[in-house]
């Protein structure tokens, strides 16, 4: 079967047993891989009484039929499971290597149930899968945890999977660390991992992924590589961080916690900044010759960072940075080293450090609360020292790492204004106010606030719309923040692409155009597919985490923005216009109708599912 292993690993960590599934064409032809494969065995088997950090819950590591083919962009896998965070569907997505070795291991998925009673690891190689003790890895961060994985198995090239401290000690948007530098960061599924004492998964493999048509294939990859300075020579250059001054001036820079719109200090943390200064090398994923990765190093008086776990991206710049009112790239580089030696989402993290300085600084935290540290937005060494703390859950890092939802509730005293997430995730670095489609997504996101799946909206503003809309069916141009039946329309088609991509294992940064996708598809696996039928696998596994969360109790009530996104901002309003729930709430209606959902519950109908093959993930009545 080309494109696939054929064999997805069932692990059980209350039982230890090992067993190996292998599906037929059909089923990977329908499900793909990565979001596709989470998003049908959480519907199948994650029933809505489980605890996500209990043992019934499912942890799904996940590539596609593009991870690990040697071609640009198939460094991406997914891991899954129930989020800690969000109470439903949880996904992240994320590249390197680790992904492209699973595969080439042997496998398409591991699926992991149950708990076990001491720490382990997984060791999966040429088609083997063992169950080690990691007592002697817990509590290490995750590059001490590799270091000495690799010295054991005498496997200098072996890939991990991992956690550190914050995923043992179930920090809710605890992440896995893949390979020291690339994070599957949303959702919490760190936790989760943490929960079920599992360490890391450790991959080494010698097969290939069977191709059907390697010339063909071989062809498009020599495109890219012969092409990619063209369009994406700044997103190696400058990485993800290249856009951050671009963003200040625009107003679209999420600052102090989403109060302003423009920072003051943009200029000393934007992409030109870093690689001036901290940059000392480039990294890249599986195949990639992109490299758009930063990798820095500080040791001075002040920090000292190791460049063993890279450097920050544009999120992190965003979330430690402007967000928090610092401009200290010394200091925002600790911030990252912290959550990817200890394994948390630094977006999450950022977010939640910046709720307390906004909460310090309206007097509902005081310097009793923690520990002393005047917690106030501009504060660089309050900020790491508070991440720490949130990694060590020590202090008030205790209850930071509950996620500002529940800090909010346990503070009191209104700091629930000071949340600003979507289905309890925070928001990343991204600033809907001045995109409405975008702030549509944040509200009907399967897995919380996610810029990743989501439109970006300056995309529509020009008349005609681009070729790469009109291939989807989308024809009309629209204002950044006008929220019509016309937007809706271009992000529920975005979305669905978006979704593809993270079911096939492609990076979104690669320039493949979707002719070029569907050509990649083809071979790879030797189907006769087109665009049609790959649009409808991604508003099938949208639907499908539709369902799973509706299972879990979301309701339409849940599809809704936080408060300040209603409001201006303070200052640098330059683009900026304030998200009414009324207009939001028609759009979400509208949204629902065009996915073929109840247009009042938003759950996806029978007719729905019957066109989309998913019949059986029907909800069953009560008294079934």
């Amino acid at each position: 079967m080309n494109g696939y292993t054929g064999k997805i690993l069932r692990v059980d960590l209350t039982t230890r047993a090992i067993t190996v599934e292998e599906p037929d064409e059909r089923f990977y032809r329908q499900y793909l891989g990565g979001a596709g494969l989470i998003a049908y065995y959480l519907l199948k088997e994650v029933s809505a009484d489980v605890d996500p950090l209990g043992p019934d819950n499912l942890l799904i590591f996940a590539g596609g039929p593009i991870t690990g083919v040697p071609i640009a962009g198939s460094g991406r896998s997914a891991v899954g499971g129930r989020s800690p965070l969000n109470g439903g569907y949880g996904e992240a997505d994320v590249g390197g290597f680790f992904g492209a070795e699973l595969r080439r291991a042997g496998y398409d998925a591991v699926i992991v149930r149950g708990q076990a009673d001491t720490p382990i690891y997984l060791w999966l190689h040429d088609g083997e899968a063992e169950i080690r003790p990691a007592d002697h890895l817990w509590g290490k961060t995750t590059g001490e945890c590799q270091e000495t994985v690799k010295a054991e198995l005498g496997e200098r090239n072996a890939r991990f999977a991992l956690i550190g401290p914050a995923g043992e000690k179930m920090v809710r948007y605890a992440c896995v660390i893949n390979d020291l530098k690339h994070a599957a960061g949303r959702t919490g599924l760190g936790a989760v991992m943490g929960s079920k004492k599992l360490k890391c998964v450790v991959a080494r493999g010698s097969a290939a992924v069977p191709v059907a048509d390697k010339e063909g294939l071989s062809a498009l990859a020599k495109f890219m590589v012969t092409n990619w300075k063209k369009t994406s020579y700044s997103m190696h250059d400058l990485g993800t961080p290249g856009g951050l001054t671009g963003l200040h001036k625009e107003g679209k820079l999420p600052t102090r916690n989403f109060q302003d719109g423009q920072f003051e200090g943009n200029e000393r943390i934007g992409g030109e900044a870093l690689r001036d200064t901290l940059l000392i090398d480039r990294g890249g994923c599986y195949a990639c010759p992109i490299r758009c990765k930063r990798v820095v190093e500080v040791d001075d008086a002040d920090y000292k960072v190791d460049p063993m776990y890279g450097g920050p991206e544009y999120e992190t710049l965003g979330s430690f940075g402007s967000l928090c009112g610092v401009d200290d790239l010394r200091a925002i580089s600790k911030a990252n080293e912290i959550c990817n030696a200890y394994g948390m989402d630094t977006i999450s993290a950022g977010m939640v450090v910046a709720f307390a300085m906004e909460c310090f600084e309206n007097e509902l935290l005081s310097a009793d609360d923690t520990d002393g540290l005047e917690l106030r937005f501009g504060n660089a060494k309050a900020m790491v020292a508070m991440v720490q703390k949130i990694a060590d859950r020590e202090g008030l890092g205790d209850l930071l790492a509950e996620g500002s939802a529940i800090a909010a509730q346990k503070i009191g005293r209104g700091a629930d204004a000071f949340t600003v997430n979507a289905h309890n995730q925070p928001f990343p670095m991204h600033e809907c106010r001045s995109r409405h489609g975008q702030a549509l997504g944040y509200a009907v996101s399967p897995t919380g606030a996610d810029h990743m799946h989501n439109i970006w909206d300056e995309g529509l503003v020009h008349d005609p719309v681009g070729e790469g809309w009109q291939d989807m069916g989308v024809y009309t141009a629209v204002p950044a923040t006008e929220l019509s039946a016309a937007k809706v329309h271009a992000y529920s088609v975005t979305a669905a692409m978006k979704w593809l991509d993270n079911s096939l294992g492609l990076c979104m940064f690669i320039p493949w155009s979707a002719d070029q996708k569907v050509e990649i598809v083809r071979a790879i696996t030797g189907w006769r597919t087109n665009l049609w039928e790959l649009l409808k696998a991604g508003e099938r596994y949208v639907t499908m985490m539709r369902l799973f969360n509706m299972r879990c109790g979301w309701t339409r009530a849940d599809d809704k923005l936080p408060a300040r996104m209603a409001e201006p901002h303070r200052s640098g309003s330059v683009t900026e216009k304030p998200v009414q729930p009324d207009v939001l709430a028609r759009a979400v209606t509208q949204y629902y109708g065009m996915m073929g959902w109840d247009t009042e519950t938003g759950m996806p109908t029978a007719l729905r599912l019957e066109e989309l093959e998913i019949a059986w993930a029907a909800p069953q009545p009560a008294n079934a």
